[in-house]
């Protein structure tokens, strides 16, 4: 996996030199003793390109080293060859960053990118869903409730990722029904939020401060 690894951060490298190699091979032998060196020249070239290096940044994610996943962004050039999904994986990664770096407004435009190129694949579907939701979690800081609702109902359909997105969904729509003085509504989000019995210490807490609120609430 580290050698594999290896080869993608060089690929480019990798594919100009074997490209040297075979127009050698190919000027004193002739093309087909050169043809599998084309070949994975070509290979190496056309994935650097259209794939990009995003399977690297994984590590990076779940370590919490910004600085070293924006690093391997930063080395895709031309984002607009990468093949759709990838491309929409690479705008949501983007987004993401410039979030967790409070450039809300960076990470709303990299985010709608993300989603408009994910929307209609099922392979999509769930970081979609989570893209959407910050989406409504951004739209929520900036206090536009009704932007908000519209982005976390979407994100709720296309489906989210794991039961701590889902239940920060709830909650935020829980929230908003609250503003809305719809406390039918707040309750039953509420309850949906606390059923998946989340372990993100952040989420845990909300629903411990919460409930102290929906106990007294009509309805």
């Amino acid at each position: 996996m580290k050698l594999f690894n290896v080869y993608i951060r060089y690929r480019l490298y990798i594919g100009i030199l074997f490209l040297v190699a075979a127009g050698i091979v190919h000027y004193f032998t002739g093309f087909w003793p050169s043809f599998i060196i084309y070949l994975v020249a070509v290979v190496s070239i056309f994935s650097h390109f259209f794939f990009g290096p995003l399977r690297l940044i994984q590590e990076y994610m779940e370590n919490g080293d910004l600085e070293g996943a924006e690093k391997i962004l930063n080395q895709v050039q031309f984002p607009g060859l990468l093949f759709k999904p990838i491309r929409s994986v690479y705008f949501t990664l983007k987004g993401n960053i410039a979030m967790m770096k409070q450039d809300y407004d960076g990470a709303e435009k990299m985010m709608k990118k993300g989603i408009d190129l994910g929307s209609g694949s099922s392979l999509m579907q769930g970081a979609e869903g989570a893209s959407l939701l910050q989406m409504g979690m951004l739209a929520m800081q900036k206090n536009d409730l009704k932007q908000a609702e519209s982005y976390i109902r979407q994100a709720i359909r296309k489906g989210l990722p794991d039961k701590e997105n889902q239940a920060a969904a709830f909650l935020q729509m829980c929230s908003i029904m609250m503003n809305k003085r719809e406390f039918r509504a707040a309750k039953d989000f509420f309850r949906k939020a606390k059923a998946l019995k989340p372990t993100t210490p952040q989420i845990a807490d909300q629903i411990k401060q919460m409930e102290k609120y929906i106990s007294r609430m009509p309805g």
